[in-house]
């Protein structure tokens, strides 16, 4: 029996999967384009506690976004949105605000999911028209496979020098993509590889 679908990505998977920038995403969360979430202990609410995936809003956290490099930053989160609702609830209490950072930050997978139907996200990044220029599909199996066995590259530079020699080595021509692009692609990587470090 097959696994199931997946019920959420990491930003930094999503950022990978079409090929933006952590900011990008944050933009288009504050613009009401996706939910940007997390999953919250029980929480102090009303007569009751809430717990579970919520809502978190971008526009009071978008320092994280912002701070390239950041990984270990935190910000305070003094109000949450069940998933599925418009209001916000204010948090109070004892132990209020909940603190976040990027890797406490997901994107449920049906979001992800319709806003990639929503905006032709697959057709542009990953081609039903022209084909990638760039094999980066082989290039990330390669870097999983690299850190699996001989750990992270001490700094992000070492990790783009490890993708530039391996396009030179593995595409056709010897073309490698130019280093703000790979910086732009690899970025997430290495953010989300510092935070477990």
């Amino acid at each position: 029996m097959p696994l199931p679908p997946r019920a959420f990505f990491t930003i930094q998977e999503t950022a990978i999967r079409w090929g933006c920038s952590l900011d990008e995403l944050a933009g288009w969360a504050a613009v009401g384009k996706l939910d940007i979430a997390m999953a919250i202990e029980p929480v102090h609410h009303g007569a009751g506690f809430m717990s579970g995936f919520v809502a978190v809003p971008v526009t009071d956290i978008l320092g994280l976004f912002r701070n390239n490099g950041g990984e270990t930053a935190r910000r305070a989160v003094r109000r949450i949105r069940p998933l599925g609702q418009e209001d916000w609830i204010w948090l109070s209490g004892p132990a209020d605000p909940i603190e976040v950072s990027l890797d406490d930050l997901l994107i449920m997978s049906d979001d992800v999911h319709q806003f990639e139907t929503d905006h032709d996200v697959l057709r542009r990044s990953s081609g039903t028209g022209a084909p990638n220029r760039y094999d980066w599909e082989g290039l990330f199996a390669m870097l999983i496979r690299r850190v699996h066995f001989e750990g992270v590259p001490a700094s992000q530079a070492e990790l783009i020098a490890i993708a530039q020699e391996w396009f030179a080595e593995k595409s056709p021509n010897g073309e490698v993509p130019d280093e703000r692009t790979l910086r732009r692609r690899l970025g997430p990587i290495w953010r989300s590889l510092q935070g477990d470090a």
